[in-house]
């Protein structure tokens, strides 16, 4: 046999390094390219069952799992969250006064009572008063230092017919603003003669809740009670069911005698426990002022996961940035998977940044998935509001001493 001969009996394949042969190459790229084509008719179909106004969009409870939404903090803690609320009263009980003390301490950041509050830009709409009766009865409350975080208005659209696009246009020039106080509900309420049906009543809270769900704000409207009494204190909204059953939550001040300095505040809505404050009206200063919570706020026991992601961040080290499995490496005791890591995390990023003022993010990136933790400052203090003390963060030059004593009858 010679040389020749035994050089072109070796079987070589041509064009590749791995030792296929070219026919080999050829089959597989053909097969990747129909895989390819299969994926994208399937996209299309996708997208054209989507536009069909029949289409049902449905997520299944893994892909629930495995979404991260972003963080909404409360607006006061254990009280006002992100959505849409009704603070109803009778009328002349003090509600205006209320709504305007919730405003100025979400505004300056000063707990209001017992209550800490994640400090942000506010709009009040003061539909039923004009800026010289504002400007008197907040310079009794409040003094003459005022913030810039606080803004009124005392005009504005109806619901469905305009007031949106304003409170829109609004937020894209003050994008800090997260709560939105409406002074009265039947300013902006579209007419509907003396008597709004349920569907009326749900619909014009529905628009509102719309409205704050995508925007993740707060907006707190006021409403009036009706006369006769009820066994569900709720139940005294005036209107229909319609406008608690399409709110997020809701509050009712009530006074046994219109006479009287005392009133009560029951809470109820979805993200914060049902109570009853008993509250005390200054009239020097008329403010309302907290005496006593019939019930106690309930608080979650500590969670080991959260507790062990806090202990990785402090003031010098306040940011950590890698992959699933790098952070469940530092995290040994925990004994989890780092899928179920990640859920567990979407699920807990709210309670993360409220209890421990740490920001998790998670986004996926070609190298795979990437989990972000930030350690921000909250600057919320829980103050003792019994003893007429506010106190805004660390700084004690914040801090307000507010006098009790009665020296002037001011109807509220």
């Amino acid at each position: 046999m010679t040389d020749k001969t035994r050089m072109t009996a070796l079987n070589t394949s041509v064009g590749a390094d791995d030792g296929r042969s070219l026919t080999k190459c050829t089959g597989d790229s053909i097969t990747d390219e129909t895989a390819e084509i299969k994926d994208f008719e399937e996209l299309q179909r996708k997208m054209r069952r989507m536009t069909d106004p029949a289409y049902l969009h449905t997520f299944s409870m893994n892909e629930l799992y495995d979404r991260e939404f972003d963080v909404r903090p409360p607006i006061v803690e254990g009280m006002l969250y992100p959505g849409t609320y009704i603070l109803a009263g009778a009328s002349k009980v003090g509600k205006s006064f209320l709504v305007a003390q919730i405003a100025y301490h979400v505004s300056t950041g000063k707990p209001l009572w017992e209550y800490p509050v994640h400090q942000c830009g506010v709009l009040y709409l003061a539909l039923e008063d004009d800026q010289r009766r504002l400007q008197s009865r907040l310079a009794r409350m409040f003094g003459v230092q005022g913030t810039d975080a606080l803004s009124f208005a005392i005009s504005s659209q109806k619901i469905s017919s305009g007031l949106e696009t304003q409170l829109d246009n609004y937020l894209r020039e003050n994008p800090k603003t997260r709560l939105i106080i409406i002074d009265t509900l039947q300013k902006v309420r579209m007419s509907s003669g003396d008597i709004y049906s349920y569907a009326d009543d749900y619909e014009t809270i529905g628009k509102l809740k719309q409205f704050t769900d995508a925007r993740g704000i707060c907006v707190l409207v006021v409403h009036h009670t009706r006369k006769q009494r009820a066994e569900d204190i709720f139940e005294m909204i005036s209107g229909t069911n319609g406008l608690l059953g399409a709110a997020d939550g809701a509050f009712i001040l009530q006074k046994k005698k219109r006479t009287d300095n005392t009133a009560i505040l029951d809470v109820v809505g979805r993200d914060q426990p049902d109570q009853e404050l008993t509250l005390e009206f200054n009239r020097e200063r008329c403010l309302w002022m907290f005496q006593k919570a019939e019930t106690e706020l309930w608080k979650q026991p500590p969670d080991p996961l959260l507790e062990a992601v806090s202990r990785l961040l402090s003031q010098d080290a306040p940011e950590w940035n890698g992959s699933p499995t790098e952070l469940l490496a530092k995290l040994p005791d925990v004994g989890v998977q780092a899928n179920v890591l990640t859920r567990k995390l979407n699920v807990s990023a709210d309670r993360l940044y409220n209890d421990y003022g740490i920001r998790y993010e998670s986004k996926r990136t070609h190298e795979g998935r990437s989990v972000s933790l930030k350690l921000e400052t909250q600057g919320v203090t829980i103050c003792d509001g019994r003893d007429g003390i506010f106190e805004c963060g660390p700084d004690i030059e914040n801090t307000v001493t507010i006098d009790t004593t009665v020296t002037e009858e001011v109807k509220p």
